[in-house]
């Protein structure tokens, strides 16, 4: 039995509730975070790719695949792939009038996706969070937050392994007067701040909330609002990668027990 994988199961809800647009959204989201299989063509040469193109009813398409299973099955036999982000492709693919063919003929979630729900994706994706500058002046716990966004920010972070130890999100007031939501982030791999950042942009963007917005901040486990946010915040553990087994060989000999073999 061949197991449903996150875009199957996205793609599912959606086909069950084809007016919910929260179901919708949630399966663009997963989308765009698959590694996905594009056939190419011919074999890449250095960062030069020709994606394997087919038409239907005069629209192009290129063909991408959740699995690398799923590529051979639909191929049928070897032929020359790159793997990429759903996000990466539809932003090479984005204003070309070319859309994506998914996991065509071999697996519940296929769909033929037109240019413009491609060129929709690429745009939705490459909304960048905004800098700007505020003093907080008090943190509550987090309020009127829909069950959608929770959601959105939860799969996000659970995608996001590695890159902090966990983030916690709470109502906040400015000194400016301004009040809203903010996560704050603890832990951050170097350099990972821009990708966390994203993450929240695209949770809100697909959590299909009009004018929402949730400010980003990156804490020291030292800082007196660290511990102000765990105070009242919603906490979020970001996954952890595993680490490395060390199993250590001991030198022939070494264990008078176990004298070495002589041949």
């Amino acid at each position: 039995m061949t197991l449903q994988t996150p875009l199957d199961r996205a793609h599912d809800a959606m086909a069950a509730a084809p007016e919910d647009s929260a179901a919708r959204l949630r399966f663009y989201d997963r989308l765009a975070e698959a590694e996905l299989f594009l056939m190419l063509a011919r074999e890449a040469e250095g960062d030069q790719a020709e994606p394997e193109l087919f038409e239907v009813d005069d629209a192009r398409f290129v063909l991408v695949f959740d699995t690398e299973d799923r590529l051979g099955a639909f191929a049928g036999q070897p032929v020359p792939y790159a793997a990429l982000s759903g996000r990466a492709i539809a932003a090479l693919l984005a204003g070309q009038g070319i859309g994506l063919a998914v996991n065509i003929d071999v697996a519940p979630s296929s769909i033929l996706l037109p240019a413009d729900a491609v060129d929709w994706l690429a745009e939705t994706v490459a909304q960048g969070p905004a800098e700007a500058e505020a003093r907080p002046e008090e943190f509550r716990a987090p309020s009127g937050l829909p069950d959608a966004l929770l959601e959105a920010l939860d799969a996000k972070l659970r995608s996001a392994a590695g890159l902090a130890r966990r983030g916690y999100l709470a109502q906040v007031r400015y000194d400016s007067g301004v009040q809203g939501h903010l996560i704050g982030f603890i832990g951050t791999l170097p350099g990972a701040e821009g990708a966390l950042a994203r993450a929240i942009q695209e949770a809100l963007a697909f959590s299909g909330l009009e004018a929402a917005s949730l400010d980003v901040v990156f804490l020291r486990d030292s800082d007196p609002v660290t511990a102000q946010l765990a105070r009242v915040g919603l906490r979020f553990d970001l996954p952890q990668p595993e680490a490395p087994v060390r199993r250590e060989t001991p030198a022939p000999g070494s264990d008078p027990a176990k004298p070495p073999i002589l041949r």
